[in-house]
């Protein structure tokens, strides 16, 4: 693999993908990459192949095994590593019932008993932005507080400690962004904090996830461990707020990137629901993509791959693979049917998947609904992605109505 690219690639704006990821589809599906730890590793760029390796229990979280490839120089930091600990390189038996108890709590139907109250946190976030005046920036105003606010009310997180949560969450998202010693010590804050909210969960139970957990622990025999139940709200606390705040950011960038997108979903709110599936299926900057390690030896994209290589697979190339997609490089609101993988696909898909399209959703919705004439402040091309972290994300999106 001497010679192998630096990984993640280089966009040459905020909404344009990297130009390797279609030359790689073409010519070289499997591909060697270096990753910012030095080691090395496998990308899969291809629709089918992604799906494969997602789908495919001999792909593994264990991420921790002695010759897998480092995601990051920084052991303690991303989100494959303390911010996910112990759900998340779960395989197999227990891995299936760790998913049968999160999902019995994280259901569709508590989702959307939540939608009213997210409506509601958006219209007062949409309100207090137009305030404040133009123009404003779409991330700090509404991308970041919903999603933070929405997993705490999921999670029963008072109110006042939720603005404690974005620099967690940056530092468990961390690939070059902050040192080690500063990742260790908010990992450990934040376990501290962790510990504490779930004693006094189990003192005085509410209507919140946690809640739910802890009397599932209590109740199966240990299946579900505390220590497995603190990844899972950890878990859940940082990937629920930081993917969904950063793609709030984007969506309404690539829709109002051109005109005529914002003012066919005027003309059409029937258009919100399939908007938001393409706009998860055009993200030209969603972060790393996910790890796997194998196994043993496997066939994937026609070559065989020995037992202890590490892959990355890129959702984001193979939502754009020309195989599965027609017109794949263009903007289409009404596509249908959209299988993207922009959440993963198999035994380890997002679990927050329902909350995070409602949010996107409502997000979407109020905004066409308050702010009609809402157009980007500044270019396309002079957006700004946020940097050094797992997952993509604007620094800013500036608008004005």
């Amino acid at each position: 693999m001497t010679g192998a690219p630096e990984y993640p690639f280089r966009n040459p704006t905020a909404l344009e993908p990297p130009p390797e990821w279609a030359e790689l589809r073409q010519g070289c599906p499997v591909a060697p990459i270096r990753l910012a730890s030095g080691d090395e590793a496998l990308l899969l760029t291809r629709y089918d192949d992604v799906r494969q390796v997602l789908s495919d229990p001999r792909f593994t979280r264990r991420l921790d095994a002695e010759d897998a490839a480092r995601v990051t120089a920084n052991e303690s930091g991303g989100v494959f590593g303390g911010a996910l600990s112990g759900a998340s390189t779960m395989s197999g038996e227990n891995h299936r019932a760790w998913r049968q108890l999160v999902g019995r709590a994280f259901t569709a139907k508590r989702v959307t008993a939540m939608q009213p109250r997210i409506q509601a946190m958006t219209e007062r976030l949409v309100d207090r932005m137009v305030a404040e005046g133009q123009p404003a920036d779409l991330v700090s105003s509404v991308g970041f507080p919903l999603p933070v606010w929405a997993i705490c009310d999921l999670l029963g997180v008072p109110d006042s400690d939720r603005d404690r949560f974005a620099y967690w969450s940056d530092t468990m998202l961390s690939m070059t962004r902050f040192t080690q010693e500063e990742i260790d010590a908010a990992q450990a804050e934040f376990d501290a904090y962790l510990m504490a909210l779930v004693e006094a969960k189990r003192a005085e139970p509410g209507d919140d996830l946690i809640s739910e957990l802890l009397a599932m622990v209590e109740g199966l025999d240990g299946r579900l461990t505390e220590q497995l139940l603190m990844g899972t709200a950890k878990g859940l606390l940082v990937a629920g707020h930081e993917t969904t705040a950063n793609m709030i950011g984007k969506m309404m960038s690539m829709l109002l990137a051109d005109p005529a997108r914002w003012q066919a979903l005027l003309a059409d709110r029937g258009l919100i629901r399939p908007a938001v599936e393409e706009s998860l299926r055009f993200d030209a900057n969603p972060g790393f993509g996910m790890p796997r390690y194998l196994s043993e030896e496997v066939e994937v994209g026609g070559e065989r791959l020995p037992g202890g290589t590490t892959v990355i697979c890129s959702m984001a190339a193979a939502n754009r693979d020309e195989r599965q997609f027609e017109r794949a490089a263009e903007m289409r609101l009404d596509r249908s049917p959209n299988p993207h993988v922009a959440f993963g696909v198999g035994p380890h898909s997002c679990l927050g998947q329902a909350l995070a399209r409602t949010e996107l959703q409502t997000v979407l919705k109020v905004l066409l609904d308050r702010l009609p004439t809402l157009e980007p402040a500044v270019p396309a091309a002079a957006l700004r992605r946020r940097e050094g972290l797992i997952v993509g994300g604007l620094e800013e999106v500036q608008v004005r109505w």
